[in-house]
């Protein structure tokens, strides 16, 4: 199958849209429906040496940012440059067909399980020796969202650092203090309710934001080994250590500390009553910021979820895209120049900027926006992350665990048939242990 076939498989060129290229290589994908095709050209004597990329950004800024990145490494390396920006929803299905049919040089997909899958298929280069060479884990605590059995496959670029947000003018006129461990949530409780406020916001309609709570507690108590072998697959949901997490769990809930009904909820409503000062927290991404208004954003505080055993290192929720070289590369080593020179932190931060969301280097500078730079901030103490519950494991346990999840909110009585069903979930995904 050739590029072309594939892109008519999810974008038919009917349109007659006007293609801004200089000439296409035969391997990349022509401008269509949903995507569009860049060549960035260089002198004469470099078209031997070319690069072919294809990218999922919707943000029509972060393309242009990706663009001239491009162009300027083509520049710099002497290499012809193809870039090819695919409509973000298309790519999900055509990512499935060109890795395997016409492989591009670079790629942008997803990190934790959505690449797992393709790792394990074969599909993307094994890229450890440039890491170590780089010295990136060093300063990318998220690193591990691209490593399968100890091996990298691509690069973390930015994500959504999850934690709990707050704003600092109702706790100073409520009297509040953030929580910094698991009793804190208890005493927050307490004074929360006495001023007439709800002490956690939480809207579950959608399910989702229950996965990531579950996320919190299971890194705090078990840690980021047991999380991620729970999340492929290799535990079981009847396992004691998640019993005990969800027994904590239910302390919170017994205590009143969530929004009552919270399942007639979505997530913006929950974030909307934090920022209308009717609820003191909530765990949430930084796209809280959506539905802050602007002359608010100077008082909303961000912290990483509080401790509740000491001994258990700082691990997060960290759900980051990532970039990738598909293993049938046609030009695997300029594929690599390319990936040292996108990473380096001028870079990074150029292609970041425009979608504000944390980077995954922990030295990228984004200071001007005040949230990403609390997030940036809280991230140099984190040992290790994860992805977000539904990014990190199979997408059928995945539906379960959230579905099971947003009931035990409602009815903690019943912790042990919820996860005995998400257990028979995760038996037909992986298998009987």
């Amino acid at each position: 199958m050739t590029p072309y076939e594939v892109c008519a498989l999810v974008c038919p060129c009917r349109t007659g849209r006007k293609v801004m290229a200089i000439k296409l290589t035969r391997r990349s994908f022509i401008a269509a429906t949903g995507a569009s095709s860049l060549a960035l050209a260089v002198p004469a004597l470099a078209q031997s040496r070319e690069l072919i990329i294809i990218s999922n950004r919707s943000n029509p800024k972060q393309r242009e940012a990706l663009e001239t990145i491009a162009a300027n490494f083509g520049r710099a390396a002497g290499v012809k440059v193809a870039v090819n920006n695919m409509d973000h929803e298309a790519h999900k299905t055509a990512i499935r067909n060109y890795l395997v049919a016409s492989p591009p040089d670079i790629c942008f997909w997803y990190s934790g399980e959505r690449m797992r899958s393709f790792v394990e298929k074969g599909l993307f280069a094994d890229i450890t020796d440039l890491v170590e060479q780089e010295g990136w884990a060093k300063v990318v605590p998220s690193m591990s969202a691209v490593t399968v059995k100890g091996r990298q496959y691509g690069l973390p670029t930015a994500g959504i650092l999850w934690g709990l947000f707050y704003r600092q003018d109702m706790f100073d006129e409520a009297g509040l203090t953030p929580p910094k461990t698991f009793d804190d949530f208890f005493t927050l409780g307490e004074k929360a309710k006495a001023a007439g406020i709800v002490p956690v916001s939480m809207g579950i309609k959608n399910m989702w934001p229950a996965g990531g709570w579950f996320d919190h507690m299971n890194l705090r108590i078990n840690g980021l080994e047991f999380h991620q072998a729970l999340m492929n697959g290799e535990v079981a949901y009847t396992d004691q250590k998640v019993a005990n997490v969800m027994s904590k769990w239910s302390d919170l809930i017994d205590a009143g500390l969530f929004t009552p009904n919270a399942t007639s909820y979505a997530w913006e409503q929950a974030a909307s009553a934090m920022v209308q000062k009717r609820a003191a927290m909530l765990d949430l991404g930084s796209f809280v910021k959506q539905v802050t208004p602007a002359e608010d954003i100077d008082q909303i505080r961000f912290q990483l979820f509080p401790t509740i055993d000491p001994s258990i290192g700082r691990y997060e929720d960290f759900s980051v895209d990532s970039i990738h070289i598909p293993s049938g590369a046609p030009n695997p080593e300029v594929a690599r120049e390319f990936l040292t020179y996108f990473y380096q932190p001028d870079n990074l931060a150029t292609y970041i900027k425009p979608d504000g969301n944390p980077p995954a280097r922990i030295d990228v500078d984004l200071n001007d926006d005040p949230i990403i730079a609390m997030a940036i901030n809280e991230m140099k103490t984190v040992e290790g992350t994860s992805q977000y519950y539904d990014r990190d494991t199979n997408p059928d346990v995945a539906q379960a665990g959230m579905k099971g999840f947003q009931e035990f909110m409602v009815y903690p009585d019943r912790a042990d048939s919820i996860l005995g069903q998400i257990e028979k979930a995760r038996e037909r995904a992986y298998g009987a242990l």
